[in-house]
């Protein structure tokens, strides 16, 4: 287990792991890597991202999108999700968000199937996130989880999110 650290040693160690080509994520004190993901996994997030958008029955007409960036959340954990959607932009800096997502998309790839499926959607619930959607790019099965239960769907499809917004996955 990693110990609690400061936002500065948090930050270097992340950035020591970006230099790396590694993804470092701590979920409550446990650390997690992976490298950097390829071109199927890139492609599928950047789809999914140009795909975000207001529902037509939404009254809020604004949301904001950010992919593979750094979240902490309140009990020290560090995430970095293939995809967040906001009602608002967060405030951007050279640091990890502190900022809830509204949802957050992962998007699997070989040997991320524990961390993304039965790791990921249990703790963002848990923090406060509403909608968790995870995508298997190769047999374009897609889950999507909130707190009253999950779904299994073949994609690709729409999901309608709780904060308003809709994507395809």
């Amino acid at each position: 287990m990693m110990g609690a650290a400061n936002p500065v040693e948090l930050l270097e160690r992340l950035m020591l792991a970006d230099q790396f080509g590694v993804k470092l994520e701590i979920v409550q004190g446990n650390p997690t890597w992976e490298f950097f993901p390829g071109p199927i996994h890139q492609g599928t997030v950047g789809d999914i991202h140009r795909s975000v958008r207001p529902r037509s029955d939404c009254e809020q007409n604004y949301f904001f999108a950010l992919s593979d960036a750094y979240v902490q959340f309140k009990d020290g954990s560090v995430k970095r999700p293939d995809l967040m959607v906001f009602c608002e932009k967060p405030e951007l800096t050279r640091q990890a968000l502190t900022v809830i997502p509204e949802a957050v998309v992962e998007v699997l790839s070989p040997g991320t199937e524990k961390k993304d499926l039965d790791v990921g959607p249990p703790f963002y619930l848990s923090q406060g996130v509403k909608d968790v959607v995870v995508v298997n790019p190769e047999t374009h099965v897609v889950y999507h989880i909130r707190k009253d239960g999950a779904r299994r769907l073949e994609g690709p499809v729409t999901i309608q999110l709780e904060c308003g917004c809709e994507l395809d996955a």
